[in-house]
């Protein structure tokens, strides 16, 4: 399985376990709405696992795919309380297909204001 089939896998089976397994040592996630890049398996994972709970409900759907040797950009598309969120998904892999990085881009901006929100929630949630 590719790292882009084993990704695909994880939104599937919302599975932590895989997701940490899909994770490099060194993995770092770049988020639009926080400056720096954050570095390590374990805040990286923290993001993409609250990122999964926030925007991988029913209504998420990857739309585009865009490949190359090491990477992949994945176009989504949702809808949160009644706002359409549009976005990309930037994954870098290693040779192993691990997940090297991570940057989420996302539009409009009334969606960006959103997901700040619903992801400090998110986050804070999972720290108790």
């Amino acid at each position: 399985m590719t790292g882009l089939e084993s990704w695909y896998a994880f939104m599937k089976s919302h599975d932590a376990k895989a997701l940490w397994d899909l994770l490099h040592p060194d993995a770092v996630f770049e988020s639009p709405v926080v400056h720096s890049p954050q570095r390590g398996r374990d805040i990286t994972f923290k993001y993409l696992a609250s990122a999964e709970k926030v925007l991988g409900g029913p209504g998420f759907a990857y739309v585009g795919e865009w490949t190359s040797a090491n990477g992949a950009v994945l176009e989504f598309k949702t809808i949160i309380d009644g706002i359409e969120l549009n976005g990309v998904d930037i994954i870098t892999f290693d040779s192993e297909g691990r997940i090297t990085n991570f940057k989420v881009m996302v539009r409009p901006l009334k969606a960006i204001n959103m997901l700040h929100r619903l992801m400090a929630e998110q986050l804070a949630a999972a720290q108790s």
